[in-house]
C-alpha cells in the first residue's frame, strides 16, 4: 500500500550555502519523522506570485498537512504594533501559512501544526500572540520542560499521558485564543502548549516533537497520529 502524502509547508530562504539561488526548504527532522511514521513527506512550494489563489485545490491532492515552525509572524496580522523582540518576519511566508491554515480548516484536512504553525493557526482564526515570553523556571527558549495534557482531549488520546516532557524552542506564544480553538495542554507557567480545533481535524503543539521523535514515544506518537489520520482520508476517497 502506498504511503499517504503529507504536505510539509516549505520555508522560503534567500540563501542556502549548497545552492546558487534562493530555496524552498523543510527541516530534515520533520521529514524524517513523517517518513518514520509511514507517511510520504512532500515539501509544498509557495509561488511568489499570489500564493493564495490555488491553495485549496492544491491541498486537496494531499492526505495530510504539516505546518512547521519558523520565524515570527508580523504583529500587524493580529492587530498589534511590533515589539523590539519581534524579528525576522517574512510577509510572503505569513501569506502562505495563513492561507494554508484557513484552507485546511475549510477542507477538514488532517493537520499537525508545530510551534509557529500553532501560532499561525491561532492568528488565522482571529487570535493574537504574546510577542515575547519572559524566561522563568520553564525553559521555553531552548530546553526540555514538562507539559500538562487535558484529560479527554485528542492530544491525551495520542500521547497517553497527562504529563509529558517536550523540547521547546520559541519566544512567542498564544495570547487571545482564536475562534473554535480549545486549549489542551499548558506549561507550568501557564503558556499554552497545545490546542485543537472544535470541528476541523487539526492538532497543534507549541513544542518541537521532531527534535526527539526517534527517542520519545510521545513525540513520535504525534507524527504517527497525523499519518494515521491521513491514511484514513486516503482510504476514504
Amino acid at each position: 500500500m502506498s504511503r499517504p502524502l503529507v504536505a510539509v509547508i516549505g520555508r522560503r530562504a534567500a540563501q542556502v550555502p549548497i545552492l546558487r539561488f534562493s530555496a524552498t526548504l523543510a527541516a530534515e527532522a520533520i521529514c524524517e519523522a513523517v517518513w518514520s511514521a509511514g507517511g510520504e513527506p512532500v515539501v509544498l512550494h509557495g509561488p511568489s506570485a499570489d500564493p493564495q489563489a490555488e491553495l485549496p485545490e492544491r491541498l486537496t491532492q494531499f492526505d495530510g498537512v504539516l505546518l512547521p515552525g519558523g520565524a515570527d509572524i508580523e504583529p500587524c496580522r493580529y492587530g498589534a504594533e511590533a515589539a523590539p523582540e519581534t524579528t525576522d518576519t517574512v510577509a510572503f511566508q505569513d501569506d502562505l501559512d495563513l492561507g494554508v491554515a484557513r484552507a485546511v480548516i475549510d477542507l477538514d484536512l488532517p493537520t499537525l501544526a508545530i510551534c509557529r504553525g500553532m501560532q499561525v493557526l491561532n492568528v488565522a482564526l482571529g487570535g493574537s500572540l504574546v510577542q515575547h515570553v519572559v524566561e522563568g523556571n520553564t525553559q521555553h527558549h531552548n530546553g526540555i520542560h514538562s507539559v500538562s495534557v487535558a484529560a479527554g482531549s485528542a492530544l491525551h488520546a495520542i500521547v497517553g499521558a497527562e504529563t509529558i516532557d517536550v523540547s521547546s524552542y520559541h519566544h512567542q506564544a498564544l495570547d487571545r485564543l482564536g475562534t473554535g480553538l480549545n486549549v489542551t495542554a499548558l506549561a507550568a507557567d501557564g503558556v499554552v502548549e497545545a490546542v485543537e480545533h472544535a470541528r476541523a481535524d487539526i492538532v497543534a503543539v507549541q513544542w518541537h516533537p521532531e527534535d526527539r521523535h526517534a527517542t520519545s514515544a510521545t513525540d513520535a506518537a504525534l507524527f504517527g497520529d497525523l499519518v494515521d489520520r491521513a491514511r484514513k482520508r486516503k482510504e476514504s476517497r
